[in-house]
């Protein structure tokens, strides 16, 4: 295992299994479905995505609708124990840092030989690899996406389960990755592939109470999928 895979998975080894309540619905997830949030010393509220800043934190679920209530309602307060001013568009800086991480996951997944990109290797791997993901861009013409979802198909037949990917848009995955714009890509099973599915399913999740995020499913959508 890499340096890159091997932390990864230690990370994912140190939240299994971990529960938190929900600081506005009250409710007990299981910590992968929440963010917490830190008091800076200025009073600023931070989104402590990787759960390590030291201090008092507090729990929200991932969800874009619940950190604008709780800005709202200025939960944090009361959470954190002590004056706090929480910015009004924390949800959106959230929704931003969530998109940051996805994306650097993915450059994380190319560094560990995780992805491959362009079509043609994108289709090779779909039909001899062991997928964590199929990608294709949110702005990739209707030609690609069907031949994508033919050859998802022709691997796996009329139900696929490998989730396929269309949040991000061509230049992101690019820049992510450090190439040309990335239209079609596929992540592989492994530590580092699966990373970063659950970091673009965290995203995904966050996002999608607002119709602003879709595209990762349990199976290829239909439309990908007619000849």
């Amino acid at each position: 295992m890499t340096g890159i895979a091997a932390e990864i998975s230690a990370g994912s080894r140190r939240r299994e299994g971990r529960t938190r309540m929900c600081a506005v619905t009250r409710e007990v997830r299981p910590e992968r479905q929440l963010i917490r949030f830190v008091a800076a010393p200025d009073g600023a509220v931070l989104a402590d995505l990787k759960a390590r800043l030291p201090g008092r934190g507090m729990w929200l679920t991932a969800d874009r609708a619940l950190v604008a209530e709780a800005v709202k309602r200025n939960v944090f307060q009361r959470a954190l124990k002590q004056p706090v001013r929480p910015p009004a568009d924390l949800a959106a800086q959230v929704a931003a840092r969530l998109r940051e991480a996805a994306l650097g996951r993915l450059g994380l997944a190319r560094r560990a030989g995780a992805m491959v990109a362009g079509f043609a290797k994108t289709e090779a791997a779909i039909g001899r690899q062991e997928l964590a993901a199929v990608l294709v861009a949110a702005d990739a013409a209707e030609d690609g996406q069907r031949k994508i979802g033919q050859a998802l198909r022709r691997r796996y037949g009329d139900h696929v389960p490998v989730p396929v990917i269309r949040l991000f848009a061509s230049e992101e995955m690019g820049l992510a990755i450090g190439r040309a714009d990335v239209i079609h890509a596929a992540v592989l099973q492994g530590p580092a592939g699966r990373s970063f599915v659950e970091a673009a399913n965290r995203l995904r999740n966050y996002d999608s109470a607002d119709g602003a995020v879709t595209g990762i499913g349990a199976a290829a959508p239909r439309e990908m999928m007619n000849e």
